[in-house]
């Protein structure tokens, strides 16, 4: 026998081993095996290994499992209702506010924006209060211009390239003096500004993620303002949103929604949505 794949979501291992004669997949859980079946394709037996895991809720594994968790919240998906009420309007008022104040051209170059930027970072709950309360220094500081136009700069970029990486390695440089410097701060402006192309990090539930679906990101994450590291996310980004595409994703606010609800939303803590 010998192990040909393997993989974890969360606490639990899934392995699949070949034998002379067929393909064996096994859960294991605190050591142990608590399931296990086999077949004479791998692909198939490495389904459902993966369809176990989702049918046992916060252990669901792969992007099958990530769509029955979506699905299990949102049965209407990104066009429902419930949806749109609970994890998309929200979003694209503070994105119309912040246009309305700053418009992502008129930041790149210009000044005076700070108050406003800073309304637009208190306009959700998408940061934690800590993380907009250090932003009050530096958003009625000296500093306040050149950070609002590294962020617009990043925002107008594709994240990838050397002009992405002087406008991030420049948010890092002003947000590190008020121990600020976070992927959730560095995102938050760009995603609302151009969510056509840039996404917001949190960074726990989306490494989560990340090894669940069995992407790089789980790997090559690292809490520094790291351009790899952004680019590593658009790409898992992108497959997220080919695993969705029957569902017609609009941009990355749907795409980032998933993340969140897959990885966040509770049984007791939410109620499954129509």
């Amino acid at each position: 026998m010998k192990t040909i794949r393997e993989g974890s979501a969360g606490k639990v291992k899934l392995r699949l081993v070949q034998t002379d004669k067929e393909f064996v997949g096994v859960v294991i859980e605190g050591g142990k095996t608590s399931f296990q079946t086999r077949g004479q394709d791998a692909d198939a037996v490495w389904t459902a290994l993966q369809a176990e895991l989702s049918r046992g809720g916060a252990n669901w594994f792969g992007h099958d499992g990530a769509r029955s968790r979506f699905l299990h919240w949102f049965a209407g998906g990104f066009h429902s209702l419930a949806y749109l009420k609970d994890e998309r309007d929200y979003k694209l008022k503070a994105k119309a506010r912040l246009e309305a104040t700053t418009p992502v051209e008129a930041a790149a170059t210009g000044s005076g924006h700070g108050e406003a930027v800073l309304a637009a970072y208190r306009g959700t709950n998408l940061l934690y209060p800590v993380e907009k309360t250090r932003l009050q220094k530096l958003l009625r500081g000296a500093d306040a211009d050149r950070f609002v136009q590294a962020a617009a700069r990043f925002a107008l970029s594709d994240g990838v390239g050397a002009d992405p990486r002087a406008a991030l390695a420049a948010m890092e440089r002003l947000l590190l003096p008020h121990d600020n410097a976070k992927w959730t701060v560095a995102t938050y402006l760009p995603f609302l500004w151009r969510p056509d192309r840039h996404i917001f990090l949190k960074p726990e539930v989306t490494r989560d993620f990340a090894s669940r679906v069995m992407h790089p990101l789980a790997q090559d994450y690292e809490a520094g303002l790291s351009l790899p590291v952004y680019a590593s996310l658009l790409d898992m980004a992108g497959g997220i949103r080919n695993a969705f595409a029957d569902l017609q994703p609009r941009d990355l606010i749907d795409i980032q929604s998933v993340i969140w609800v897959v990885g966040d939303y509770r049984d007791g803590k939410h109620q499954p949505q129509p």
